[in-house]
């Protein structure tokens, strides 16, 4: 259940990011400011991306309290699949070779990591300090990239401050795994009384507006493989550290899933810059045929 709730949190971010911004582009070129707010309100399209965005919260959570961080947040790539899918079937854009390559062995290295490193184990309480030196390590480093993304060319930036978001956003599921354990010993009047909940939204808070700002300062094509890929790799991280999530001790197991890991990784990188860089319907890519 644990890679169903992953698969279905991938989907929903996906779905919430097509729909909104399907919605988005068939507004009226004059609108603008609050006239743009008040056409999106209107347009059920619009708030159904919403409502994918809530169950996107909700499955992850799920998934998160039912299973290790180590196997979730790796799976959340897979979003891009879904999305390049849902680009093809719905907005009928044509999509290069090299895009559905890309996604194919997005899969199967994805698949082949998690089977050869095995992840397992941990504790659903870890310690205050570990809690302690993760998170003030955590926010350490997305505090300096976002400081040294503040100068330099846009793409420059948008790598900095797209690692720095996908730093928090590993911190925002460790959060929401601690807040789910806090609500299943505690319910929900007595999760209102323990720390976790506010620093989930503390985290979240600060996770999105750095995504707004990575979006702001350079181009989506520089940010988005950092913003997938630096989440899974330090969400392994902070499995391991706060958790005490483990893999498995075999030396020729562990240098497979790291190998493919990291083709994992080189696969996202092609697939984000192989997609079309719109989602206009007209968008059609001469390199298909």
């Amino acid at each position: 259940m644990t890679i169903v709730y992953s698969l279905l949190t991938a989907f929903c971010n996906a779905l919430n990011v097509t729909t909104q911004h399907k919605a988005s582009i068939a507004s009226p070129r004059k609108a603008k400011g609050w006239r743009l707010v008040a056409y999106l309100f209107k347009n059920p399209l619009w708030l159904f991306g919403w409502v994918a965005l809530a169950g996107s919260f909700a499955f992850q959570a799920l998934a998160l309290h039912t299973g290790e961080m180590s196997v979730v947040q790796p799976l959340l790539v897979t979003e891009l699949v879904f999305a390049l899918v849902l680009r093809r079937q719905w907005i009928h854009q044509e999509i290069r070779r090299t895009a559905w390559l890309s996604a194919v062995f997005t899969c199967v290295s994805l698949a082949v990591f998690l089977a050869m490193s095995e992840p397992q184990g941990g504790n659903a309480v870890p310690s205050s300090h570990a809690w302690v030196s993760a998170t003030a390590a955590t926010v350490g480093a997305a505090t300096l990239l976002t400081a040294l993304g503040m100068w330099g060319s846009p793409g420059r930036r948008a790598a900095l401050t797209g690692s720095a978001t996908a730093i928090m956003w590993a911190l925002v599921a460790a959060f929401i795994k601690t807040t789910m354990e806090t609500l299943s010993q505690f319910g929900l009047a007595g999760m209102f009384v323990h720390w976790p909940v506010y620093a989930l939204a503390a985290a979240g808070l600060a996770a999105a507006i750095l995504n707004q700002v990575t979006l702001h300062v350079g181009p989506l094509s520089v940010s988005q493989p950092f913003l997938v890929i630096v989440d899974p790799i330090v969400s392994i991280a902070l499995s391991v550290w706060v958790f005490a999530e483990s893999f498995t001790t075999g030396a020729l197991r562990l240098t497979l899933a790291a190998v493919s890991f990291v083709g994992m990784c080189i696969a996202v990188t092609v697939l984000t810059r192989s997609a079309p860089a719109t989602m206009e319907p007209a968008m059609i890519e001469a390199t298909t045929r």
